[in-house]
């Protein structure tokens, strides 16, 4: 059982009697005596496809669902599906744009990643944590001083565009977390 304090982005649980793949949390404390920690939680069902919205208190617990994990690698785009290959039998298949949804914004050729396969079938996705990501266009940096931290926008190789630390410039690569979609640093 997990606590719904503990869920995270990319968790397969099992809500509604059915296998939701969490896409997004937001938590919102009270702030009166005694109110409880809510947790607004947006899943897409792995079977149908349907995005749900739920709001949970922070004593709510829920079972994992039921699946199978198998690594898989991301080959090429054709149209508007994305293809991956098995990687121990090398058999090929394709998932709609639609459905990979904002993970679009960190698939590389060649990436492995996790397929979620509910009887027999890939119902979902699963990135690293992390990714490393070439800027391929940035705002020029400001020559000046400054006691705080400043960021420009970037635009990375696979055309999502995120804030960047001033001091980056274009072509260094960058790690990005997949989660958030935030800059975490610079790829060593």
């Amino acid at each position: 059982m997990i606590e719904v304090s503990k869920m995270k982005k990319g968790m397969v649980l099992e809500l509604n009697s059915a296998a939701h793949i969490i896409e997004h949390i937001q938590v919102k404390s009270p702030s009166a005596r005694g109110g409880n920690t809510l947790y607004k939680v947006r899943s897409r069902n792995l079977i149908t496809g349907q995005k749900a919205d739920h709001s949970f208190k922070g004593d709510d617990v829920f079972k994992e669902a039921d699946y199978e994990k198998k690594v898989v690698q991301f080959s090429y785009i054709d149209g508007e599906s994305y293809v991956f290959m098995d990687i121990e039998d090398y058999s090929q298949f394709e998932l709609r744009k639609e459905f990979i949804g904002d993970d679009i914004n960190f698939l590389l050729e060649d990436m492995e990643c996790t397929a979620l396969i509910i009887d027999g079938a890939v119902k979902g996705l699963q990135l690293p944590d992390t990714v490393n990501l070439k800027v391929v266009e940035c705002d020029p940096s400001m020559k000046s001083a400054s006691a705080t931290a400043r960021t420009k926008n970037a635009k990375l190789e696979t055309g999502f565009e995120l804030q960047v630390p001033e001091y980056l410039e274009s072509e260094e690569v960058i790690k990005v977390d997949t989660r958030t979609g935030e800059y975490i640093s610079r790829a060593k």
